[in-house]
């Protein structure tokens, strides 16, 4: 596969499609499992609070990649993307009620890098319940 999205038809400024991703204590488990990361601050509520979180934490890394979705979906293809990074600002906290949490991602455009290998930097902005948890969000997409 390779990047749908023209390098010639990207401006700086130009944002990406914003998305919502649900959050649930499943969602949680069914990573945990997947990733190998059982720490109770995932999946126990009693032990979190113990730590002194506020209550069961989103995964830093599932996060991380949530997140990316919105440029991974717009470029077209995974592989599109050559670098990625992010500091984890604030936790994705998750209530074990129907609601679970929400990661609401926007993301802009901001530079282009390189003409000949048609790289762009995009920034991304993830916040759930209000609070920015990733900061200097940042990828490098190749695009067609």
């Amino acid at each position: 596969m390779t990047a749908t999205i023209s390098y010639d038809e990207v401006e700086v400024g130009t944002e990406l499609p914003a998305q919502t991703f649900p959050v649930s204590r499943a969602t949680l488990v069914r990573y945990a499992g997947a990733s190998g990361d059982f720490n109770p601050i995932h999946w126990n509520e009693k032990f979190a609070r113990e730590v002194g979180l506020p209550d069961v934490i989103a995964h830093g890394m599932f996060t991380m990649a949530e997140a990316i979705r919105v440029v991974t979906d717009w470029a077209g293809d995974p592989g599109a993307v050559a670098e990625y990074g992010v500091r984890f600002t604030k936790p994705v906290v998750v209530p074990n009620d129907e609601t679970g949490a929400l990661i609401e991602v926007t993301a802009k455009v901001a530079a282009k890098l390189d003409d000949d290998d048609r790289t762009v930097r995009v920034d991304l902005t993830a916040v759930s319940a209000g609070q920015k948890v990733l900061g200097m969000s940042r990828a490098v997409v190749r695009l067609a």
